[in-house]
């Protein structure tokens, strides 16, 4: 590099003909050797660029953040100058190496740089992964840090011949896990540098991801930001693994090149720009058994889109036996009012927590847990402490596609607490199956309107959250607070006869070590003026309104926001705008509400808080020593096949 730091760069040619131009693919990865994740037909040169201060790079990792991204534009223009590049260069980046391209992109590649495809990426690393709502994800980073930091281990022979290399090496690892384990709980200017800063480039990009992804909300986000350069958003798999019998989108990248990097005139510009593999109800069945619901959308989000309101409401569900408020979703206005309490305690990872779960079962973790009944199971084995809402049985089915948003109004004892929502599909037999979650730390009340996504009346259906500044509970607070907690996007047909349900619970275990919210209870105030509800985006196929008829007379259907439709309506579905972290007014019945259910601990409080941190961290661990020792998901799952003799 310009600095005189010394980057390795594997170049693989397909016949071995060096002398051969060819279009060029090429990674940069931090997790060394070997570490390409796409591999081209016979057409195409790849370069594997490991990351400075990662596997046998010198210099010292900076978390990719400026020194990182400064050595991207110019690995590329020289790049472009070899002899075996024909002047056709895409980027290919899967996890970290479409991090670092989205944090790149500010400044300006050589004009040899046609496309992209990103694969699991975050677009900012501080709310798509290592810290979601304000709350420190310690699963993925440790595992990040494991990756990263283990094949650089295993290639330490490699440095032999540079011992002053060592020092920056072991700096940029030390300070790295730091600074992103736990300096920085706000979205300061590290955070900032570590993020989508601007597209200098104007080039297509593929964004591929799988929507029960560790870091789904970055396609979605990288495909809004540059779908004005062509690009496309493609849902069929990540982190994740893809559905049994598909390929995770191998043919769509291949066909994305030869269109943009050989001038192949396959259709692929012509397809839909946004194609889902949705689920059909679950997770597990979806990836091992290949069921799936497939749709192709001009866009995303899709137009015709309306979120939906469903009051929590603390009339009885009938449907969620073991959690004891059992409380409603309701379309329109709640049947009735209260205050209810529940624990902020750890939760079981693998029910709540579905991001980090997915990832952890793509490497055969489920083999395991499906041996144990009822772990993944939020009515089974492991109780969860906390409030569930649940609707009616469906009349129809609903396909639901994009970010869900949970408002409630929420008071804790705790100087700050975190907010966890989870949506799950509950089939015919009462089985709740999890689907995505929302997590948002009540220290950070406030969004940023001008960046949050709208519908076409200018309310709020995804809120972007303000993490610049936090701001503690007053002790005790004079009234809760209304916040704007916004889900990971979700993708699901839930089938005629199934319900919605919404629970409001404790942290997962996973993100224990940073943010366990107290032992004291919080309480969410429903129905009535609270505001407390569910917006649920719909996809313009479906009819809640049908799905969920009301026996309110004076309901006349307009519950729901329409992304394409303006309307100046005022109904009772709470649709009126509301003031984001700020104390609630002080309603007559906010002050008074009697305590009118309990969620609390049906079963077990403790012991099931204290097994699921060990469980939590047994996974952490795991994990980690797997990745040391460079196995990938797959090597994972054949091992415990070995172990379970299966």
């Amino acid at each position: 590099m310009s600095d005189g730091v010394e980057l390795t760069a594997t170049l693989t040619s397909p016949d071995e003909n060096w002398e051969q131009p060819r279009p060029t693919i090429v990674e940069f990865s931090p997790y060394g050797n070997d570490s390409q994740t796409f591999v081209p037909d016979e057409n195409y040169n790849r370069v594997l660029v490991q990351i400075r201060g990662t596997g046998d790079s010198k210099g010292s990792f900076d978390a990719l953040g400026p020194v990182n991204q400064a050595d991207v534009p110019e690995m590329l223009t020289w790049i472009c100058s070899q002899p075996w590049n024909d002047g056709n260069v895409g980027i290919h980046g899967f996890s970290a190496s479409a991090i670092i391209i989205y944090n790149s992109m500010w400044q300006e590649f050589p004009d040899c740089v046609k496309t992209m495809t990103l694969r699991s990426g975050t677009f900012e690393l501080y709310r798509d992964l290592l810290v979601p709502g304000g709350v420190f994800n310690f699963a993925p980073g440790a595992a990040v840090l494991a990756m990263i930091g283990g094949p650089a281990m295993l290639q330490w022979p490699d440095r032999f011949d540079d011992p002053a290399s060592w020092p920056d090496w072991f700096a940029g690892m030390f300070t790295s896990g730091l600074e992103v384990g736990f300096a920085h709980p706000t979205l300061d200017e590290f955070w900032q540098q570590r993020g989508f800063r601007g597209d200098a480039n104007g080039l297509p990009i593929m964004a591929v991801n799988g929507i029960f992804d560790v870091e789904s909300r970055g396609a979605f986000e990288g495909y809004q930001a540059l779908r004005d350069n062509g690009s496309q958003l493609v849902l069929k798999g990540g982190h994740d693994g893809h559905p049994a019998g598909t390929d995770g989108g191998q043919a769509d990248m291949q066909a994305w090149y030869d269109y943009h990097l050989r001038g192949v005139d396959n259709g692929i510009t012509d397809q839909p720009r946004v194609r889902m593999q949705m689920s059909d109800g679950d997770r597990e069945s979806f990836i091992q058994d290949g069921d799936f619901v497939y749709r192709e959308f001009e866009d995303y989000p899709v137009p015709g889109t309306v979120w939906e309101s469903l009051a929590l409401d603390a009339s009885k569900a009938d449907a969620a036996d073991p959690v004891a408020n059992d409380g409603s979703l309701t379309l329109g206005e709640a049947r009735e009012a209260g205050t209810q309490v529940y624990e902020p305690l750890v939760t079981n990872p693998l029910v709540t927590d579905v991001p980090t779960a997915s990832l952890v079962n793509n490497g055969g973790a489920h083999l395991l847990t499906g041996s144990l009944p009822g772990i993944a199971d939020p009515d089974g084995l492991v109780v969860m402490p906390g409030l569930s809402y649940t609707t009616a049985p469906l009349a129809t089915d609903v396909l639901a596609a994009g970010p869900p948003t949970l408002e409630v109004r929420l008071g804790s004892l705790n100087a700050e607490t975190p907010i966890w929502a989870m949506i799950s599909d509950v089939d015919t037999d009462g089985t709740a199956h999890p689907l995505t979650v929302g997590r948002l730390n009540s220290s950070f009340p406030d969004v940023v309107e001008e960046k949050s996504l709208k519908d076409a009346s200018g309310q709020i259906v995804q809120p972007y959250g303000d993490f610049g500044e936090k701001t503690l509970y007053a002790s005790p607070p004079t009234s809760p607070l209304l916040y704007q907690v916004e889900l990971w996007p979700i993708a699901n047909r839930f089938e005629e006869g199934h319900r919605i349900r919404l629970d409001i619970l404790g942290a997962s275990a996973f993100s224990t070590l940073s943010a366990t919210g107290g032992l004291l209870p919080n309480t969410v105030e429903i129905g009535g003026g609270s505001g407390s509800r569910l917006l649920f985006p719909v996809l313009p196929e479906s009819d809640l309104s049908t799905a969920l008829p009301t026996d309110d007379p004076a309901d006349d259907g307009d519950t729901g926001t329409d992304t394409d439709t303006n309307t100046d309506d005022t109904d009772q579905s709470g649709t009126s705008a509301v003031q984001t972290g700020t104390t609630a007014e002080a309603e007559d019945q906010a002050g008074d509400a009697s305590l009118t259910q309990s969620g609390g601990l049906p079963r077990a409080g403790l012991p099931v808080t204290l097994s699921t941190l060990v469980l939590g961290v047994a996974l952490i661990a795991a994990g980690g020593l797997a990745l040391t020792r460079r196995l990938t998901p797959a090597t994972v799952g054949d091992l415990v096949r070995d172990r379970l003799g299966r």
